[in-house]
């Protein structure tokens, strides 16, 4: 059967969730869920962990979280306390009843979240990897790919700064340019790798929030194998499962552009598979193209 990215994969998807406690941090508390390929066989599984953006949650890109685990890739995916979606509420209400954080506490919160993002990540990986969350397929610890969407691109960018382990990525709209639009989380990247990690790119041409100029930066620094492929029509918001206002983009061709690339991309960097290496390699922009879905490969152009 001829590769095919687009159409979801053999497996039943299964799910597990949780709350991870990070002891060695007070007792950080990081509510889980894993979703993985069901009767996936005795082989040992890639994982995934999906890095949601800020005040989002772990549910926030679903559509490519089972798409992945359809494929046999087990992902796992957890709210990252203090700055995920319930905090959000609890940070508005209270804004409401007038209380409103000083200059000093709304730089300690910033500081806050950018330094445990990172910990977090691998406190997850540390957690399925050792075993925690029972009825999982047998997970290859040498096959750890990272997906992380605004925010939580930037943290996905910036784990193989710390982390060896990570062998793929894929950046959905990441944050992290020297250039942040105001409003925008400054966090930096030093893109100090210390191996190489084959990295997508997948981002929108109209974003309000992490524009193509930052964009290209970002590329450009990245110390390894990359591709960028930019939609078009799309906005920030094109990554969530959830589209409220797509404009000229609409959420199916969003969801199919972000799946197929990633599952591609992922085949190719984590399973070594010749025929995803093919798909990426031949002209994905065009097989897109054939669903409706309009994209340009940011190194060779739009097709003919």
């Amino acid at each position: 059967m001829a590769y095919d990215p687009f159409a979801p994969g053999p497996f039943a998807v299964g799910v597990r969730a949780g709350t991870a406690i990070d002891s060695t941090r007070d007792d950080r508390p990081l509510p889980f869920e894993v979703w993985y390929p069901e009767s996936a066989g005795a082989g040992r599984q890639p994982l995934i962990a999906y890095c949601h953006a800020s005040f989002g949650h772990r549910r926030q890109s679903l559509y490519l979280s089972t798409h992945l685990a359809s494929h046999g890739y087990v992902v796992a995916a957890a709210d990252h306390t203090e700055n995920a979606a319930a905090d959000f509420v609890q940070r508005t209400q209270r804004r409401a009843a007038g209380e409103v954080p000083t200059p000093e506490e709304a730089d300690a919160y910033l500081r806050e979240i950018i330094a445990d993002r990172v910990p977090d990540l691998r406190f997850l990986l540390d957690h399925i990897l050792g075993g925690a969350v029972e009825g999982l397929p047998s997970i290859d610890d040498l096959r750890i790919g990272l997906v992380g969407w605004s925010f939580g691109g930037w943290a996905v960018l910036a784990t193989p700064e710390v982390d060896d382990r990570v062998a793929a990525l894929v950046a959905l709209a990441p944050a992290g340019n020297s250039k942040p639009l105001p409003g925008i989380i400054p966090a930096t990247l030093t893109f100090a790798w210390k191996r190489e990690v084959p990295t997508l790119f997948l981002v929108a041409e109209r974003d309000r929030f992490t524009p193509l100029s930052g964009e290209y930066e970002l590329f450009e620094r990245t110390p390894s194998r990359k591709r960028m492929f930019i939609l078009e029509g799309a906005d920030h918001q094109h990554f969530d499962d959830q589209i409220v206002d797509p404009g000229p983009c609409s959420p199916e061709h969003a969801h199919t552009f972000t799946r197929a690339l990633s599952l591609a991309h992922l085949d190719a960097a984590m399973r070594s598979d010749k025929d995803a290496e093919r798909f990426m390699e031949r002209d994905p922009v065009a097989a897109l193209h054939e669903r409706g879905v309009n994209a340009v490969d940011y190194l060779r152009g739009s097709p003919d």
